[in-house]
């Protein structure tokens, strides 16, 4: 299946325009008195309503009232708009002043500000970044997101793991929340009524002798959530081992001599 991506466009062309270091060319086609943030605006509005998909230069022109030609003297094209877009959404993130703060507060704040995001546009988190758009809102995000790292006993690198790791929990997350709102969109159900739909049917094959485990845990984990799958207490649960891993991991940078479980 196709992923966006990031960085996915000419990398010259790209980083001038998230530094707005290159001018729109006036050389072809009319000045209809644009701007690039326009355009991204734009664009990011058609995304968040109907999904990166609808996201077209022709469909941004038409939300603009010029001809395509037009836009695309400001932008070459929808991989350059792509990391436009998503730069835009780093600049515009809220931060959380978490200063003074237990780390544990602090790194809790930078999952839940990056779910936000994500909760605020959808799309953003089926967009592949493992090379990520170089641009003033990333570089933002970045220093903000490592200070709650900082001052851990954790090496650079440690601090780039770290990091790197909680943001692709959070982003994995999002994906899973995704999929279940759209599960229930399309079945036009939600996971309560979907099972009781199917309960005659898996009473029959989920036979307690045949998959003692299974079952007795299914029902339980369903019993207690409502459900089996939800996204809030998975992301809650996740969030809580994320944390204890990285304790340990500053235990052990704090403490080298102290054994370290296997």
């Amino acid at each position: 299946m196709p992923t966006d991506r990031t960085s996915a466009g000419d990398p010259a062309r790209t980083l001038q325009l998230l530094w707005r270091e290159a001018a729109p060319d006036r050389g072809r086609g009319p000045r209809r008195g644009l701007s690039i943030d326009a355009v991204v605006e734009a664009a990011t509005a058609i995304a968040d309503a109907d999904g990166l998909d609808a996201v077209t230069m022709r469909r941004v022109a038409q939300e603009l009232g010029v001809v395509p030609m037009t836009l695309y003297t400001y932008v070459p094209g929808k991989a350059e708009l792509l990391d436009l877009m998503l730069d835009a959404a780093y600049a515009r993130m809220p931060r959380t002043d978490t200063a003074g703060q237990p780390w544990r507060r602090r790194v809790t704040a930078i999952a839940d500000e990056n779910k936000a995001l994500f909760e605020r546009h959808p799309w953003a988190a089926a967009v592949s970044t493992s090379r990520p758009p170089l641009g003033p809102g990333l570089m933002q995000k970045y220093e903000h997101e490592l200070t709650a790292f900082e001052g851990l006993g954790l090496s650079d690198i440690d601090m780039d793991d770290c990091l790197t790791y909680l943001l692709t929990f959070v982003q994995a997350s999002a994906r899973a929340a995704a999929d279940a709102r759209a599960a229930q969109h399309d079945s036009a159900m939600n996971d309560e009524q979907w099972w009781q739909v199917n309960a005659p049917l898996l009473a029959r094959v989920l036979d307690p002798d045949t998959y003692p485990t299974a079952v007795r845990v299914g029902t339980a984990a369903g019993a207690a959530h409502g459900t089996a799958y939800d996204p809030d207490h998975a992301y809650a649960f996740g969030l809580r081992r994320t944390l204890d891993a990285f304790a340990a991991l500053i235990d052990q940078s704090r403490d080298p001599s102290a054994p370290t479980s296997t």
